[in-house]
């Protein structure tokens, strides 16, 4: 099949089949587009539906991210996971707006936090309706499927050849529309698991389906188990107040609001001496799991008088806030968990 078989062949599917009502879906509003972008990295276009619109309406233009501080953006990213993106975004709108202008070049969308050359290409497609070409899980899936392509795509060399054959697929006629179809395309019919072969524009032509291999592509390599990490989490509690910290900026849940965590074996049994608190009541584990690894946060209660609760925030540099509060200044999933189950 031809280049452009291909692309006329996936444009004619995507017309009758593919999404055009998706928020981001704006021909003059590369910021939006942009905003989805970061979002939908690592995270389902279901999930970034429940947070995309809410985001836009406190943040509606690129200057408006840009003026405020990342302690109000936290509580309209808290639960999206993967919190570097958000700190990104955020650097890279204050140098777009002290730029005053959207960068026009795959180099320049390039030069900014956080993006790099798929979402770079999306950005000059979907954002500036310019020529751009993208490589996410998406089109990976779908290119390695339509080409039967058995090689380790993670590998810098195979990696290579899939931007070329993406290229070379990846018309200059409607463009924005090509790069929303392949997306499209692997979201709904050449999905990771069970595809849809028998609703595939491509299904003649895609060498995988008539090898009968198309599950087994793109090649995975097998994955290592993640470990499991224990930690306790101490609920220091008066009426309805809760000491919350702020996380530093960098790392786990950074700028986020969480119950005090002590990671280290006896450290919270210290800690309980040193400030000469009640002895612990345990209330539940609360299990959440990253990339990396899984957390079992062991949830330990103190009740404390009003005469003890300068002294704690003092110590343990926190504030005392009712769990909505915490919720209203940004917390993290696992947080969320904790307050529905106790």
């Amino acid at each position: 099949m031809s280049d452009f078989s291909f692309s006329d062949a996936l444009l004619t599917w995507f017309d009758q089949h593919g999404r055009h009502d998706l928020p981001w879906q704006i021909a003059d509003d590369p910021y939006k587009v942009w905003v989805s972008e970061i979002m939908l990295q690592q995270t389902q276009v279901k999930t970034v539906l429940q947070y995309f619109d809410r985001f836009i309406q406190r943040f509606p233009t690129v200057e408006a991210l840009a003026q405020v501080g990342w302690d109000d953006v936290a509580p309209y990213w808290a639960g999206l996971g993967y919190y570097a993106r958000a700190r990104n975004l955020h650097k890279a709108a204050q140098i777009v707006a002290a730029q005053a202008h959207f960068p026009q070049t795959l180099e320049g969308w390039m030069a900014l936090p956080g993006i790099g050359r798929s979402t770079a290409g999306a950005l000059m497609s979907l954002g500036l309706r310019q020529y751009g070409v993208i490589m996410d899980g998406n089109v990976k899936r779908v290119l390695a499927r339509f080409f039967a392509i058995e090689d380790d795509l993670s590998k810098p060399v195979h990696e290579r050849e899939m931007w070329t054959r993406a290229e070379q697929l990846c018309p200059t006629e409607r463009n924005h529309d090509y790069t929303q179809a392949i997306m499209d395309l692997g979201a709904t019919i050449c999905t990771p698991k069970k595809p849809l072969c028998l609703y595939c524009p491509m299904q003649q032509h895609c060498q995988a389906h008539q090898q009968g291999i198309e599950t087994e592509l793109p090649f995975k390599k097998a994955k290592k188990p993640v470990p499991v990490k224990q930690a306790e989490v101490l609920l220091l509690r008066h009426q309805d107040l809760w000491l919350w910290q702020q996380r530093p900026a960098l790392g786990l849940w950074g700028g986020l609001y969480c119950l005090p965590i002590f990671a280290e074996p006896n450290e919270l049994e210290q800690q309980r001496n040193i400030l000469d608190l009640a002895t612990a009541q345990y209330l539940t584990q609360i299990r959440h799991s990253f990339t990396h690894f899984t957390w079992e946060l062991n949830v330990q209660q103190i009740m404390v008088d009003s005469d003890e609760m300068e002294h704690l925030q003092i110590e343990l540099g926190g504030e005392w806030l009712t769990p909505q509060q915490a919720i209203d200044r940004g917390i993290p999933t696992a947080m969320k968990k904790l307050i529905q189950s106790v």
